[in-house]
């Protein structure tokens, strides 16, 4: 099964073969014999491109839940002799700044070697999303003050709120504090619109009944924050992850907003029994109740 999902993910034997350490003729004469075994074709192969077939499609969506079964089976049993085994996929989001993630990493390397740990970088709803799918094991959040994540496990890290990012030469560098009326009629400068990062800002801009340009969209904070630099808008990012950065950055200045976007951060994880590698991490951030 091992071989089926490999290539069904690589579309190659070769490289297929090389991400389970074989050789390819072993793995073509593994899955040839399954194939044979089950009566059906899995893949669809030309020189120059391989395809699963609807049979295949079928028997690679099963074979994922019988492969994480029976991981899940091993790191279960290790688990109980005390040593904790497996793969932990931790979702992160950009501006994350309630806990130090490499920090926390390194203390969980410390005291569990043997697992494997896997970043992902994504938005906050689709990490919700992944960790609801099973791809994602435990994920860092934030979303708008008022919302929480649907359908997984979580626990509140961090309450945040944001602060009015403009260039050192901005007419604004300097004030000791503005309202969204005053920096309604800027330039801006934010996520992609649909994103929680860039709802936290739309929504206090509509809650206080006002319209604003936003003229450039980016999908990472570096980016927002070099326009900035250079004139071409302001920002609203959230305070406890933009300070550390605008201290090191002359060309940026930070404003606090009165009525600005506030943000919660979140710890989430799935509601179905976690994994021990999950449970280890858990432990590890001091969150206890999660259910074996």
């Amino acid at each position: 099964m091992r071989y089926v999902v490999a290539v069904a993910e690589t579309r190659n034997f070769t490289r297929a073969a090389e991400r389970c350490y074989v050789v390819q003729s072993s793995l073509s004469h593994r899955i040839a014999g399954l194939e044979r075994e089950l009566g059906v074709r899995l893949f669809a192969r030309s020189s120059r491109r391989v395809e699963l077939t609807a049979a295949g499609e079928a028997f690679v969506a099963r074979a994922r839940e019988a492969l994480a079964a029976a991981d899940r089976a091993v790191a279960e049993a290790s688990a109980a002799s005390g040593v904790v085994r497996g793969r932990l996929v931790v979702g992160v989001i950009v501006t994350t700044a309630a806990v130090d993630v490499p920090e926390v990493l390194q203390r969980y390397r410390a005291r569990h070697p043997e697992v494997r740990v896997m970043l992902r970088s994504g938005r906050s709803d689709e990490l919700a999303a992944a960790i609801r799918r099973g791809d994602v094991d435990i994920a860092f959040l934030g979303l708008p003050e008022g919302d929480q994540p649907s359908g997984v496990e979580s626990v509140v890290l961090d309450h945040d709120e944001h602060v009015l990012v403009v260039a050192a030469g901005h007419r604004l560098a300097g004030a000791a504090r503005v309202g969204l009326r005053e920096i309604a009629e800027e330039t801006f400068v934010d996520f992609v619109a649909g994103t929680p990062a860039r709802a936290q800002s739309d929504q206090a801009f509509a809650a206080a009944g006002l319209v604003r340009d936003v003229a450039y969209e980016a999908g990472v904070v570096e980016l927002i924050t070099r326009l900035v630099a250079r004139g071409l808008g302001v920002a609203l990012l959230p305070s406890a992850f933009i300070r550390p950065l605008a201290a090191r950055d002359p060309g940026l200045a930070l404003v606090p907003v009165a009525d600005g976007p506030r943000r919660v951060e979140y710890l989430a994880w799935s509601r179905f029994p976690p994994s021990p590698a999950t449970r280890a991490m858990l432990d590890v951030l001091g969150v206890a109740g999660a259910r074996a």
